[in-house]
């Protein structure tokens, strides 16, 4: 509601995001309500261990084992977690495949249902109603804002993720990265390309 009396703990709080989150971190770190070991396991966790690169890893060895990449696109839940992908927000999850005809992109249309161990907390775009909405009702135009043109003859399939289903799209692999390893691979695929708002890089 409002008003014209600003003596309250929101009005000290510095305007600079970076500030207020240190200094709500300080006030909260003082009344014993956190634990700032605890918060920087946390940070540690998020920052170090989920994130794209999991994704990418899981991506680079379904582009150099097929027998790998059959198991993945059939049940991706028990491969992923037998990589140790697996916990919050990762608990169901599916596989889908790009190919010269199909090309898959994933949004959540209710919230921002989005695989944390496999690509990290998800972006700000991810959240947005804009994105919500016009993925599923132009979905070519979206993507072309993101830079992806399509050829005509590939169609688009979005994939609604939701709190029982999250999804992670499996890219094509690049030309040219015959003989690569894994871990070079790996670097090629970016977060976007899981997602289907992007495609891998291309190697140098």
């Amino acid at each position: 509601m409002p008003h014209d009396d600003h003596d309250h703990p929101h009005a000290l709080l510095p305007p600079d995001p970076a500030l207020r989150v240190k200094a709500l971190e300080t006030i909260l770190t003082r009344k014993g309500l956190i634990d700032p070991a605890a918060l920087d396991e946390i940070i540690d966790t998020y920052q170090n261990r989920i994130g794209p690169q999991n994704g990418a890893k899981v991506v680079a060895k379904a582009w150099s084992d097929p027998d790998f990449k059959r198991a993945l696109l059939d049940d991706a839940t028990p491969v992923l977690s037998e990589m140790g992908f697996y916990g919050r927000q990762g608990e169901h999850m599916v596989v889908v495949e790009n190919t010269p005809r199909t090309h898959n992109m994933v949004v959540c249309t209710l919230c921002s249902c989005y695989p944390w161990p496999l690509l990290g907390i998800p972006p700000g775009w991810y959240k947005s109603d804009a994105y919500r909405a016009r993925a599923v009702r132009e979905p070519r135009r979206v993507l072309a804002e993101f830079g992806v043109e399509l050829p005509k003859g590939t169609a688009v399939r979005v994939w609604d993720s939701t709190a029982e289903i999250r999804y992670l799209v499996l890219p094509m692999r690049p030309e040219g990265t015959d003989g690569l390893s894994e871990a070079d691979l790996a670097a090629l695929v970016t977060r976007d390309s899981m997602i289907g708002t992007g495609l891998p890089k291309v190697p140098a």
